[in-house]
């Protein structure tokens, strides 16, 4: 009634001929018809609103004594609510004499007023800007997210508190200073640019407003096609934006470093058997050491280590200026201590990355450096050693990513999902530690859909993985992954899940995975707890959640803690928020959640009724109708069991059938004895509604033995509910009363799936190497020249130059090589050996196995073929080449003096879009390839392949970027590099090979050397370093380095 009282006084406000409140005092014409619509809604009114304006504006000069954040005021001398002549407004602002003291009236929303004393003038043009309340917050998601699929990407909610209100609104905003109103600092000309760009800007404002009104009307507010419920048919969710900086696009919509929308309490499902209990209480915890800012994050990682501390890494926010950040976090979770981890070189700035613990070993994976640099780099930081490297990895590649998630298990990282461009992956990754090798896990079973920014934590052999966002909406599904088998399953469960959310925290703590936090963001939050074995939700009520935003957030375990650092978002009308960390009794949680079973348990609870009749133990469900199973069941195909063969007694495997809803208790009962046989898979009959478990001769024998387990059948009630902790103390007699009790039937297995046992490739090479030399009567010292890491080239695997060193091993090669090919699983094998110091670096790549050396190998989407035998290829220098591929070189002329078979002449024309490239190589058989590449990647037209020396071919004042791709040095090209430069300048991409401990003299010499080429050739240039960039270590103490140097006209010559 209150939303419905003041719509009514706002209308009537409205259509009153009275002005309003605005400066003009009326609504703005262009808009009524939009405003009509709006209001036309029983859920929405409009409150304020202005269509678009290009306007001067007059205020005080800041007072260094006055507050920094009190307004100054101003005044208006010019406004226009349409688009303006330019010379119009250079006239006002540049009177002639007989003009200065008139006051000019255009028409009546066009106006200049003369200020009355000196004060800062400023030009600007704003857009369209409307704020509504509406009825509830279901309905402000609704309204907001269809203003920001019409590009009104800046609407949000802000304010869920006494009233619902949103605003919609966008970022196509410009604002200039012009100088006082004693001196302006600008020409005529310049003003009448200015109007030409804010004409331009309010004519796409008008755009998008009529957009806007078209899909309302369309949409028809009867209630139909915009729900109540926050999400639009297209399944676009509303979100209060984040302003423009760090914002990016990706799937043909703005994804900001954050996203926040809200969900009314009315919007959760109904309880279908879940039970809310009592709320779980947070509180901060008092950091010292550092500011308590520098953990004032979002979108950084997070790993337990030292079980009692925090290492945190990357993310967005910090002290002072809010960045992206690549400082490493040392919180101790107890005393509440914050550190600074010193460490050399390491990461660049990046957030939406993942850490992983492996060991002593922290491994960092891919993120956003910024908006067009996505990686797919992988840092390890050497916890012992405090030391960052970054890795070279083999095996698949593994595609740039943001907003992935990652679990480890054992040694192996598992990655799934994330975003690069506008490309959401399905994509199960593993990265195998020991060996630095990338898998792409096929899919199988019942898998998730595209996703990211969702959640992933491993229990076990499992992969448990909760929510994300598909590019059209929140996902609220849960799935696991049974690492053994394989299979991906979509899990159903019992009780009220969590609504679908993105951006949330998950962990997993005394067989609970519980979820808290995410977007959409709740008024009243709750921590849903998942009991992994019933699968059945809890939802907790999370008290004192104002204090924090658990958004991008990370979650930690931390004994019987849990510690939840950063998160937050920048919002409009708020501004930027940050939480501060917090901490949960994780004792005080699983008590809540351990107090009474679940409502969804309790209503399948089993009243045991045990009686003998006639060897017949009976029990049944409540409420259904009873079941019989004899006892004598269990051991009724004990005969059946041993067939004779030759006279001996051979067992035949045997497995325990039962109903899936007693399979966890009757798995954990032979896991306890050692019954269940781990050779053999499980395996699902009936569509799922019996699990066959595996079961060892000793099973069997112990039924065989025991004579009288019939006369002491009896299992204890609620016995299916059992926690595992009860089977600890159970004896043998026990078990198999609660097997019987279950209705579990030993039969034969007729399937007998034997599982697969996961060997490394190394490990299988090395057994049947040492096979191979034992059969030759070689001594197994040789097993040490085995190599423990390879590299892939499309389908060849290439052994690195150290292994197989002995000249022993060209005795057996016939043998040997296609033997380490099969234990690879390759059909072509090759060894590297030493690239050849001659100025066309060929390679000396021998083929062991496989006809030839022609590979395609498809790097960061760009095709590279060649011949590996006679063209080397650099897995290294993958980082520089994403580098290049980010450059915006649309309308650049680039000078490739190294080019190779394309290894940055590719990614300047496939990535950059440069608009020609000139490759200069002598190596014919790189040229070959170089060739063939710009085919096959349809670059041809435009690159300009030059073969021979570059300083006898290059081309001379073309390039806008030369690029000289050449280690341990490139300055034999350092001449032709200027000389292929314009008059004008440009930019030199220098690598080369330098010590550590000289990298300061190195970059000295390069910018000397290069202002002394440039004064030679007669360019008066200054020169400078824009960038160094260090690519990797190319030997101990030796960085493979790249220069940007910046070469420009100098004040003078201008």
């Amino acid at each position: 009634m209150e939303f419905q009282k003041r719509k009514a006084d706002a209308l009537a406000a409205i259509n009153s001929p009275a002005p309003d409140k605005s400066p003009k005092g009326n609504v703005d014409v262009p808009i009524i018809p939009l405003l009509a619509a709006i209001n036309s809604h029983p859920s929405y009114f409009t409150t304020s609103s202005c269509s678009g304006r290009i306007s001067v504006l007059s205020q005080p000069t800041a007072s260094p004594s006055a507050p920094k954040k009190k307004a100054r005021g101003g005044a208006w001398l010019f406004v226009s609510h349409e688009p303006v002549q330019p010379s119009f407004l250079s006239t006002l602002l540049f009177p002639s004499s007989d003009e200065s003291t008139h006051r000019v009236d255009s028409d009546e929303s066009a106006h200049f007023i003369e200020p009355l004393e000196r004060q800062s003038i400023v030009f600007r043009f704003e857009p369209l800007i409307i704020a509504v309340e509406c009825d509830k917050v279901e309905a402000a998601q609704s309204l907001v997210s269809l203003a920001i699929s019409c590009g009104f990407r800046e609407s949000g909610i802000t304010s869920v508190s006494k009233r619902v209100i949103i605003a919609i609104r966008c970022s196509i905003r410009l604002e200039v200073p012009l100088g006082d109103t004693q001196k302006l600092m600008v020409s005529p000309e310049y003003v009448k640019y200015l109007v030409e760009v804010a004409n331009a800007k309010m004519e796409a404002n008008r755009k998008r407003t009529d957009v806007f009104h078209n899909k309302l009307i369309i949409s028809g507010f009867s209630g139909d096609q915009i729900r109540a419920d926050g999400e639009m048919e297209n399944g676009e969710e509303a979100c209060v934006e984040v302003g423009v900086s760090g914002s990016s696009v990706e799937n043909g919509v703005e994804v900001l470093e954050e996203e926040l929308s809200f969900e009314s309490k009315d919007n959760r499902s109904a309880d279908n058997g879940s039970r809310e209990v009592s709320g779980i209480n947070l509180s901060i915890v008092e950091v010292i050491g550092e500011p308590v800012e520098r953990l004032f994050l979002w979108g950084h990682s997070a790993c337990t280590v030292d079980q009692n501390k925090i290492i945190i890494f990357g993310g967005f926010g910090g002290i002072g200026r809010h960045a992206r950040r690549n400082e490493l976090l040392l919180l101790n979770a107890e005393s509440g201590m914050v550190e600074i981890i010193a460490a050399a070189g390491g990461p660049s700035p990046r957030l939406g990355h993942t850490s992983s613990l492996v060991g002593d070993f922290l491994y960092v994976i891919g993120g956003r450096a910024d908006p067009l640099n996505i990686l797919n780099e992988v840092w390890v930081f050497n916890k012992a050693k405090k030391e960052w490297k970054l890795v070279q990895c083999s095996g698949s590649f593994f595609p740039p990513r943001h907003r992935h998630a990652a679990a480890v298990v054992s040694s192996k990282i598992y990655v799934f999902g994330g975003i690069h461009d506008d490309a959401i992956s399905s994509s199960l990754y593993v990265l195998d530690t020991d060996t630095s090798e990338w898998s792409n896990i096929e899919i199988q079973g019942d898998h998730p859909g595209p996703r990211h920014s969702h959640s992933m934590e491993a229990n076990g052999s499992k992969l448990y993985m909760f929510g994300g966002y598909n590019g059209e909406k929140a996902l609220g599904d849960l799935y696991s992954f049974d690492i053994q088998t394989g299979l991906w399953s979509k899990l159903k469960t019992n009780g009220k899940p969590p609504n679908a959310r993105f951006s949330h925290l998950m962990f997993i703590y005394s067989n609970y995975l519980c979820i808290l936090g995410g977007c959409p963001v709740s008024e009243h939050q709750e921590l849903f707890s998942l009991d992994l074995q019933s699968e059945s939700w809890n939802n907790i009520v999370v008290k004192s959640i104002e204090e924090g935003l658990f958004v991008r957030s990370t979650v930690n375990v931390v004994g019987d803690n849990l510690i939840i650092t950063g998160g937050g978002a920048s919002c409009y009308a708020f501004g930027t928020k940050f939480s501060e960390p917090m901490k949960i009794n994780l004792l005080q949680l699983m008590s809540l959640c351990k107090d009474r079973s679940p409502e969804a348990i309790r209503e399948k609870h089993v009243d045991c009724h045990v009686a003998q009749k006639s060897g017949a133990l009976l029990y049944s469900h409540s409420g259904s109708e009873q079941k019989a199973i004899g006892c004598a069941d269990l051991d009724s195909d004990i005969e059946k069991t041993r067939i004779n063969g030759g006279g001996l007694v051979v067992p035949v495997p045997c497995v325990l059938r039962i109903e899936k809803q007693y399979a966890k208790l009757g798995k954990d009962i032979l896991k306890r004895f050692g019954w269940l046989d781990v050779e053999r898979k499980v395996y699902s009959q009936e569509g799922g509604m019996h699990i066959c478990l595996p079961v060892t001769e000793k099973f069997c024998t112990v039924l065989e033995d025991k004579q009288n387990f019939v006369d002491n059948c009896e299992a204890p009630i609620g016995f299916q509910s059992l926690k595992p902790s009860f089977l600890q103390d159970i004896s043998i007699s026990e078990a198999l009363n609660l097997l019987i009790a279950s209705g579990a039937t030993k039969i034969v297995d007729e399937v007998v799936k034997i599982k697969k046992i996961p060997t490394s490739p190394f490990k299988v090479m090395k057994e049947a190497v040492d096979s191979l030399l034992n059969h030759h009567g070689l001594p197994s010292e040789l097993l040490e020249q085995l190599p423990s890491r390879w590299e892939r080239l499309g389908d060849i695997a290439v052994l690195p130059i150290s292994s197989f060193k002995d000249q022993v091993w060209d005795s057996i090669g016939g043998e040997l090589w296609p033997l380490v090919a099969q234990s690879l699983g390759t059909q072509r094998l090759a060894r590297q050996g030493r690239i050849a110091q001659t100025g066309t670096r060929d390679s000396k790549l021998e083929i062991l196995v496989g006809d030839n050396g022609w590979v395609d190998h498809r790097e960061n989407g760009i095709l590279y073929s060649f011949d590996t035998t006679k063209c080397m290829f650099s897995w290294g220098n993958l980082s520089e080449k994403l580098r290049m591929a980010h450059l915006e070189c649309k309308d650049l002329v680039v000078v490739d003096l190294f080019a190779g078979i394309g290894y940055f002449t590719l990614p300047f024309l496939v990535r950059a879009n440069a608009k020609m490239v000139y490759a200069c190589e002598w190596n014919p058989h790189a040229v070959e390839a170089l060739r063939r590449n710009l085919v096959s990647n349809s670059v041809a037209d435009r690159c300009v392949v030059l073969e021979g020396d570059n300083r006898l071919i290059a081309p001379k004042g073309v390039a806008d970027r030369v690029c000289l791709g050449l280690i341990p040095s490139s300055e034999c090209s350092w001449v032709t590099a200027v000389r292929a430069l314009r008059d004008e300048g440009g930019m030199l991409h220098i690598h080369g090979n330098v010590k550590d401990t000289e990298e300061g003299s190195w970059t000295n010499h390069v910018l000397q050397s290069i202002s002394d080429i440039s004064k030679s050739e007669g360019h008066i240039w200054d020169v400078s370093v824009e960038h160094v960039e260090r690519v990797k270590w190319y030997a101990p103490h030796i960085r493979h380095l790249v220069l940007d140097v910046r070469c420009k006209l100098s004040d003078i010559e201008r």
